[in-house]
């Protein structure tokens, strides 16, 4: 289940069918969304949640689990949208009807236990949309309205935050996958001789400096990507990417590395994640995919948020941030919420952190 919000006001359902991609970060395909309205008019696109369109047995329990995620954002109302390129099914006595009408009334029902009004049901299929509740001609399952063009405000909103739509959410995995056999059997042999040389220094000077040298280089990785820097941030060198990699295996740098998401650094910083995790030999992506996962989820962007976490989990499945973090993300939680939770834990490493 993925998801994102955005504070944007939107009144015309076709505008929020054609704005999905940007309300997902790619294009959905064969999916259910629903999208949280709130606000003082009840035009305030929140939080939205999204899922494969499941077999008819299903359509219960996935609703039960749409339905909870939601909740948490306590919407005045909220928008289902079924994206669907399945063929009309037959109605009787009346003719032809829209797809997937078992699964809308599931949601429909579920919803309603929750105290929470559906405001529409649409249908976006070929360029195109339908009301499963309009009664008017345009809406026959022949006919439907054609999806709005030019630049919506949630699209302007996306584009402001960095977001880059991708056409599937395979295109967003995509993005965290190397391509370059060389680089990633260059890399691994670096990370391999790290372990030894990170062992060999701590027995010269001790782990301290070891995890002070480690914390250095992030933070030489993340200066050379900000969006004032001089020249363009090169690709680190192995050696470079596999010393962050190995710090980030220690807990305390790790959660010192959230902080870098709560300020001005914060677009630099995901940088780095995102090229650590693309890079780094597979059994070590664990630590910069969580990282990546919480910049992500920060500036809205829960379909990267989910991919990261995914890759994080796969990496290791008993990595303890990351399964924390994926709870909270099928929470719902809010980005502010998470927020609050990196400065918390922030403030305990100072707590703990020796003087000097």
């Amino acid at each position: 289940m993925d998801d994102c919000e955005y504070e944007v006001r939107i009144s015309d359902p076709g505008e929020v069918a054609a704005s999905l991609p940007h309300l997902l970060g790619f294009r959905p395909e064969e999916s259910v969304v629903i999208i949280g309205l709130g606000g003082p008019s009840g035009g305030r696109v929140g939080l939205t949640v999204r899922a494969d369109i499941p077999p008819p047995r299903h359509a219960a329990p996935l609703a039960t689990a749409l339905a909870r995620g939601v909740v948490t954002d306590e919407p005045a109302a909220v928008l289902i949208v079924v994206v669907s390129e399945a063929s009309d099914e037959p109605g009787f006595p009346s003719g032809p009807d829209l797809p997937h009408r078992g699964l809308v009334h599931a949601l429909v029902g579920t919803l309603a236990a929750e105290d929470i009004p559906v405001r529409d049901v649409l249908l976006v299929r070929r360029g195109r949309w339908w009301s499963y509740d309009c009664p008017h001609p345009c809406c026959d399952p022949a006919a439907g309205t054609l999806l709005p063009e030019g630049v919506s405000e949630l699209e302007v909103a996306s584009v402001a935050t960095g977001q880059v739509v991708a056409q599937s959410r395979e295109e967003l995995e995509a993005r965290l996958d190397s391509l370059d056999r060389v680089d990633r059997e260059t890399v691994r042999a670096a990370c391999l001789a790290m372990a030894g040389a990170r062992s060999a220094r701590a027995q010269e000077a001790g782990w301290g400096v070891v995890e002070r040298e480690a914390w250095r280089a992030i933070e030489q990785a993340v200066h050379q990507r900000r969006a004032d820097a001089l020249v363009a941030a090169p690709s680190l060198r192995p050696t470079e990417l596999a010393e962050i990699v190995w710090g980030l295996l220690n807990s305390t740098l790790r959660d010192r590395a959230l902080g870098l998401a709560l300020g001005n650094d914060a677009a630099a910083a995901e940088a780095l994640w995102t090229e650590c995790t693309r890079r780094a030999p597979f059994q070590l992506a664990a630590a910069p995919a969580t990282l990546l996962a919480v910049s992500a989820w920060l500036r809205g962007d829960g379909a990267m948020a989910n991919v990261a976490l995914e890759r994080a989990l796969d990496s290791d499945e008993g990595y303890g941030l990351a399964q924390l973090l994926r709870g909270a993300l099928g929470a719902c939680m809010h980005p502010a919420e998470l927020r609050a939770m990196v400065a918390t834990t922030l403030d305990r490493l100072d707590d703990v952190r020796p003087a000097g």
